[in-house]
């Protein structure tokens, strides 16, 4: 589980828009583009994106 506090401070790398953690990934507001969490570590990587 991601820290709330995290989240808070974590943008999406394409756009900066702010993010928020649903099924399990990190999901952009503005963009849409979904991130994966790998052990517990949110993966910020615009390559890796969904």
């Amino acid at each position: 589980m991601i820290d709330k506090e995290l989240l808070d401070i974590l943008a999406c790398p394409s756009c900066k828009g702010d993010v928020e953690l649903k099924d399990e990934k990190i999901v952009c507001l503005k963009c849409g583009k979904k991130y994966p969490i790998k052990d517990g570590i949110p993966i910020m990587l615009i390559d890796e994106a969904e």
